[in-house]
């Protein structure tokens, strides 16, 4: 007697469709919330660049005793953020050219700064 062993060992069509099946599922729950993260976190180093350029503004006035319709440049506060030895110019890490001048809006010091990338109604970057 003969036996006929002649089959093949492997994955049938079936099988590894199911397997894309399970692996486009799970990508389809994981790529939202993966994007939806770096959207916070992104708004969040936004709000904290805020908060570093708001206090540098107010230590600014109290050394300068400046008023409060006093505008301020970003070379007034440049020493007050705490980079280096001369500070370096935060941007907001929505910012695709990522400078100062296209990322924030310094205003006077009565008025929080603003981040110019957050274009959404109601605006998200805000310095509560």
């Amino acid at each position: 007697m003969k036996r006929n062993t002649s089959r093949k060992a492997g994955f049938t069509l079936v099988e590894i469709m199911i397997v894309v099946a399970i692996i486009g599922l799970l990508a389809a729950i994981a790529i939202p919330n993966f994007v939806r993260a770096r959207t916070t976190a992104q708004k969040n180093a936004c709000i904290n660049n805020l908060r570093q350029i708001d206090g540098a503004k107010q230590q600014w006035a109290l050394e300068n005793k400046a008023a409060a319709s006093a505008t301020v440049d970003v070379t007034d506060i440049q020493p007050y953020l705490g980079r280096g030895a001369a500070g370096t110019q935060p941007t907001c890490p929505a910012d695709s050219s990522a400078t100062f001048a296209t990322s924030y809006t310094m205003g006077t010091l009565a008025v929080a700064p603003l981040c110019k990338i957050d274009t959404a109604t109601p605006q998200t970057h805000l310095l509560k």
